[in-house]
């Protein structure tokens, strides 16, 4: 159960700095910094379906203004073909917030990113650059980006687009496509359980490796006894035990390894995979359903496509809470008596560790509630529904359990006969 804790902590630390992702980069703040209006593309390589993005700074004393044609895509966009530059021009289905233009103060930036736009635009292997027309002054000029290419996939962009965001964002739309109203947040619920009763067995073997740990503690706290002075000794032994028990000290970390990368895949699926540019992902039996018409306002209480700072996030981390304290309900008893016979003796076994282990079962909510705020709600929504199949299946679990004890066949009690 405590490697079990530090790697969720692990896991939500590397999930927190994946969605972060990076900041800062010194030569593309001198490139926008040279001209009045400097105009930068963020990378000079991308591959197909890498998101462009655009930053715009105004080094000018006066405000400056940019005209916004939306649904066209924001900014002219120019592609190299036979010696020429042309501009490629799209107006998708989409909803646009606002036309207003876009005003940049002195000293300001602005960033664009053409997520509704990207693969009409970007779809093709060639060279590009960005053109802005912007009104400095009451004089309309023009600034030109730094060229930029865009390659074929990666072989990990082929991995991770192949089999896992594009299976996980075709269930999402299957469901949705079935669903009453297009309701996303029903749609997500349905995935998540279909997720979950995939990985029944997989988490099922998890959940009683992880009861055999426990039911092993005290055995393996009689090994720290018997071979204190011998950390070797206590090593070999200790796995001889799970060897003997048929026990893997690693197994109930498995449901966590794979729940990672389908967490991450619907976060990036619920982000920015429900605008009509991504048609192109959808498999052929759906590549005829508008995307557009998708309902991601859950009820009324919720948009799923935006962050909830307050009330989702501690509805995610108590139902986060309850989990581990049922976890750590199992078997408990038999533990604090052994560990009180070997304290008598002098041997305070895993007060360290055991200590982390409560902190955490505070300290893992707090980290889940931050990381559901700083997200689309859609995967609150996901988590939250995923901890509360998690919390049913421990419950089936510890009562599964708790009559084996009550039985005497648990191994704990066999011990404590001999």
């Amino acid at each position: 159960m405590k490697r079990q804790f530090l790697l969720f902590g692990i896991f939500f630390i590397a999930i927190l700095l994946i969605f972060k992702g990076c900041s800062g980069n010194s030569s593309l703040d001198a490139m926008i910094a040279t001209d009045n209006v400097g105009v930068a593309v963020l990378n000079n390589e991308y591959g197909i379906d890498d998101l462009v993005q655009v930053k715009i700074q105004n080094n000018t004393s006066a405000p400056i203004e940019i005209e916004n044609d939306c649904p066209r895509e924001p900014l002219d966009v120019l592609t190299y073909k036979n010696g020429n530059w042309d501009q490629l021009e799209v107006a998708p289905k989409i909803t646009c917030e606002s036309t207003d233009p876009f005003v940049i103060e002195p000293g300001e930036q602005l960033d664009i990113q053409y997520t509704s736009w990207n693969h009409a635009l970007f779809g093709n292997i060639g060279r590009y650059k960005i053109r802005v027309n912007a009104v400095v002054d009451g004089v309309t000029e023009t600034f030109e980006s730094n060229e930029f290419t865009v390659g074929g996939k990666s072989a990990w962009g082929y991995v991770w687009g192949t089999f896992l965001y594009q299976p996980i964002y075709n269930a999402l739309i299957f469901i949705v496509s079935n669903v009453p109203g297009y309701n996303l947040g029903i749609a997500i619920i349905l995935l998540t359980i279909l997720l979950r009763l995939l990985l029944f067995i997989p988490s099922q073997r998890g959940l009683e490796s992880q009861r055999k740990l426990q039911d092993l503690q005290p055995r393996i706290k009689k090994l720290q006894e018997k071979h204190k002075n011998n950390q070797q000794k206590i090593a070999s032994e200790t796995f001889a035990l799970y060897k003997e028990h048929k026990v893997n000290p690693f197994g109930s970390c498995l449901p966590l390894v794979i729940q990672l990368p389908i967490l991450i895949g619907l976060f990036y699926v619920i982000q920015t995979g429900l605008n009509p540019d991504n048609v192109h992902l959808l498999y052929a039996p759906l590549q005829g359903f508008d995307l557009s018409l998708i309902d991601s306002n859950f009820f009324g209480l919720l948009n799923l496509q935006m962050r909830e700072v307050f009330v989702l996030p501690l509805i995610v981390a108590g139902l986060q809470f309850i989990q581990m304290k049922l976890a750590l309900s199992k078997n408990k008893k038999p533990e604090q008596e052994n560990s009180k016979k070997l304290e008598k003796k002098g041997i305070k076994p895993g007060a360290e560790m055991q200590k982390a282990s409560e902190m955490m079962v505070y300290i893992l909510p707090v980290m889940i509630a931050l990381f559901t705020a700083s997200v689309p709600s859609g995967v609150g929504l996901y988590w939250g529904t995923s901890t509360t199949f998690g919390i049913l299946q421990q419950l089936y679990v510890n009562n599964k359990i708790g009559k084996k004890v009550n039985k005497g066949e648990a191994q704990v009690k066999v011990i404590e006969k001999k």
